[in-house]
This record gives structure tokens, C-alpha cells and sequence, in this order.
């Protein structure tokens, strides 16, 4: 079974002229329900409907196309693989379409070989995997397993009041129905590393072994904003000298907890009143910690609380930490890693098995079928930005493991 990366590389440049960013080298931004998303998802139908594919879409704007060759049982339940097609603002080419468009080149290759599968196939988008302009992320897959309702979906609002229904409508990409992931037999992705590992391994394919949990946490340090001038230094409350020693302390608990794989950012601050000549009253800060290990993730939001509560005493602030978002991490299923290494092990590729830091719609479908991720290395590891790069060589190797895993998976 051989892969066309030929055919590969022109799919994936054709979608990145979708949003692409003039004199940002190959940039894009492609949001949900923009007329970049639209162009985007009627290439992939068109490129569907060219290899003979089944196309549907529902009602959050999820695109699949079945091939159900003669072979396969149509009642069968498929073997499913893809990505999506949206992007991050001034976001890369490869971070999403990459996958797609691999898993509609694993199911070219397969008729290309005369492969008879005994299951259908089915090349999966999904909507708004990155939550730039709708939700938190993983928006289509979250409803695909149900784990949010088609209606509360539709009714999310962007920053302008515009409802995904709304903008699913304007493009012509509000079907019908929803997507069950829990009628797959096994769920495949292909993604860009966004990290060095491979690259330094010099190793071609990653084999994920777990998906990082996620927790974001809101906190706010409550000082008194005064002159800066005239207020002595041993007389102020100042929120943002506290803040500065709370980022320090969750770099701290990340360093120093049991975990090789923990890390813990503070990557937004909003200071007020954000004057220079203002000792700042009030900080508002947002949490970032992800590991493979949970019990290592709610160590470092502890340490960051006990933190909290020691500015409090040292500095005569008020504060309060919330835990509003929270992802356990997500072990890949055995039967689909094994079926990549020996597709890569047959095709004599080499693997390297590793875990990932960033989220992926697959974390949801791991929740009800078997589920896999596998990585293409991202060179200097950048990723969400016009510089993110992947080899072609590179795409086109680890699209065949993942075409020989489909083709194993499927019963080919």
C-alpha cells in the first residue's frame, strides 16, 4: 500500500490559501463560521465526493465521508479517523488539516491497493477544535460523544453575539442529526508534535501513549491602589508584588513535583488600574498546569492555593482561586497503538512512543471507543504560528502508518 504525498501536499497547500496571511509566511486564520472555514470544508467535501466518499454533516457543522467499499459490512461499525480544519489567529498549516486530509489520503491509498476492508471507513472534520471563536475547544467532538448537547452548542456566542447556529447557517454548514463517536470501532488521529521530541530523536512517527490533563484556574489578588508617590513603601497592599510572587511559586510546584511531565504556566494578567504612577489594587491571572499524571496536576493547584493563603498573612491581600476548567488526562487505547507500530514496524518506520502536552479532539472520542494519536514531527517544534513547519517527507511517512493501522483496524 503506498501513499501519494504528492497528492497529500497538494490537498493540504490548497487548504492553506483558505485565510492565508500575506507576507506572514505561510500563515492563516481560519475561524468557525468565517468565509476562510467555509471555502476550507467545500474542498474537503469536493475531495470526499472525488474518492467516492459518503458525505454528511451535522447539525454543529461536523463534516464525514464513509467509504463503504463492497467488502465491508455496511452495518459494520466503522473504523473513523481525522482532525479539523480551523485554526488560531496568524495559526500554521499543518495543525489540524494535516490530519484530515492524511486520514482521506489512508483511504485513497487503501483503493488505490485494492484493499477490501471488512469495515466502512470513515474520514472525519471536526468543528471548532481550537475555540477561537466558540467555547473552550474540542467544541464538535465534545457533542459527537455527548458530552454537550447539540442545542447548547448552537446557541454559543462569539465576542460579537453571534450564535454558532447563526454562523453555521451563513456558510452552509448547519446539517443535520449529530456525529456518535460511540459508533465507531476505533478513532485514529494524525497530528503535528508541536514539540521537539521527534525531531531530536531524529524518530519520523510518534505514537502517543496519553494525552495530558488540563486545568485552568482563575485567580484574583485583591490589594488597595494608592500614589505611588506618597504611599510608603511598609504602608502599601500592592496586588501586583504579590501576583509577581505568585507566578514564581506555580513555576516552583511544577519544578519541584513528582512528575517529569508537569508543567505549570501563568500566562495572562490583567492589572488594575494599570497606571505608572498607581500602586496596582486588583489582579486578575489565569492558570495553566497539564501533566499525564492527575494526582501530580492537583499537587501544583494545591501548592499555588497554599501559596494564596501565605500572601494573605505576608502581604495583606485578599484572594481567591477558582478551578473552572479541568480535563483529566486521557490514556490511549492499547489495541490502536499496537496497530500503528506494527503498520510502522511492516513499512520498516520507526516510532517513538511519547505523550502529549497539548489537547486534541481525541481526548473526547477516547471517552466511548478505542482511540490513538499519532505525531509528525514539527520542526524547532512551533506550532500556532506562521512558522510551524512539518517536512512533506515527513507527512507522508506517518500517514502511512496511519493508513496501515486503518487498514489493519478495518479488517483489510
Amino acid at each position: 500500500m503506498k501513499v501519494d504525498g504528492a497528492r497529500l501536499r497538494e490537498d493540504v497547500e490548497a487548504n492553506a490559501e483558505f485565510g492565508a496571511l500575506d507576507g506572514e509566511g505561510n500563515g492563516r486564520t481560519v475561524l468557525t463560521g468565517t468565509e476562510p472555514n467555509r471555502a476550507a470544508r467545500e474542498q474537503l467535501v469536493d475531495r470526499f465526493e472525488d474518492a467516492g466518499l459518503d458525505v454528511r454533516v451535522d447539525a454543529v457543522g461536523n463534516v464525514a465521508g464513509r467509504w463503504t467499499p463492497p467488502s465491508a459490512d455496511p452495518d459494520a461499525a466503522p473504523v473513523a479517523a481525522g482532525s479539523h480544519l480551523d485554526s488560531v489567529p496568524a495559526g500554521g498549516i499543518f495543525d489540524g488539516p494535516l490530519g484530515v486530509y492524511a486520514a482521506l489520503e489512508a483511504v485513497r491509498a487503501m483503493q488505490d491497493a485494492d484493499l477490501a476492508p471488512d469495515r466502512p471507513v470513515e474520514v472525519v472534520s471536526f468543528t471548532e477544535e481550537e475555540g477561537q471563536r466558540f467555547a473552550d475547544g474540542l467544541l464538535g467532538s465534545s457533542v459527537a460523544v455527548g458530552e454537550r448537547s447539540v442545542a447548547d452548542a448552537l446557541a454559543l456566542e462569539d465576542d460579537e453575539g453571534t450564535a454558532l447556529a447563526s454562523a453555521l447557517e451563513s456558510i452552509g454548514f448547519r446539517g443535520e442529526g449529530r456525529l456518535d463517536a460511540s459508533e465507531w470501532d476505533a478513532w485514529l488521529e494524525l497530528h503535528v508534535e508541536q514539540s521537539e521530541r521527534l525531531e531530536r530523536a531524529g524518530v519520523p512517527v510518534g505514537v502517543v501513549t496519553t494525552i495530558t490533563g488540563i486545568t485552568h484556574c482563575d485567580v484574583t489578588v485583591r490589594g488597595k491602589a494608592n500614589h505611588a508617590g506618597a504611599t510608603p513603601m511598609d504602608e502599601r497592599r500592592d496586588a501586583l508584588v504579590a501576583a509577581s510572587e505568585f507566578v514564581t511559586a506555580v513555576e516552583r510546584a511544577a519544578n519541584e513535583v513528582d512528575s517529569e511531565t508537569a508543567v505549570g504556566t501563568v500566562g495572562s494578567l490583567d492589572v488594575r488600574p494599570n497606571a505608572t504612577n498607581v500602586v496596582p489594587g486588583r489582579v486578575e491571572m489565569g492558570v495553566d498546569v497539564r501533566d499525564v499524571d492527575y494526582d501530580a496536576m492537583n499537587e501544583i493547584v494545591d501548592r499555588a492555593a497554599d501559596a494564596l493563603a501565605r500572601l494573605e498573612d505576608e502581604r495583606g491581600v485578599e484572594t481567591h482561586l477558582e478551578r473552572e476548567f479541568d480535563l483529566r488526562p486521557t490514556a490511549m487505547s492499547e489495541r490502536v497503538r499496537e496497530a500503528a507500530t506494527a503498520a510502522a514496524e511492516s513499512a520498516g518506520i520507526e516510532t517513538l512512543a511519547l505523550h502529549s502536552g497539548a489537547a486534541h479532539d481525541t481526548m473526547h472520542v477516547a471517552n466511548v471507543t478505542d482511540a490513538g494519536l499519532l505525531f509528525a514531527p514539527s520542526e524547532d517544534g512551533i506550532s500556532h504560528n506562521p512558522a510551524e513547519w512539518t517536512d512533506w517527507d515527513d507527512c507522508a511517512t506517518a500517514t502511512r502508518v496511519l493508513a496501515g493501522a486503518l487498514a489493519d483496524l478495518a479488517g483489510a
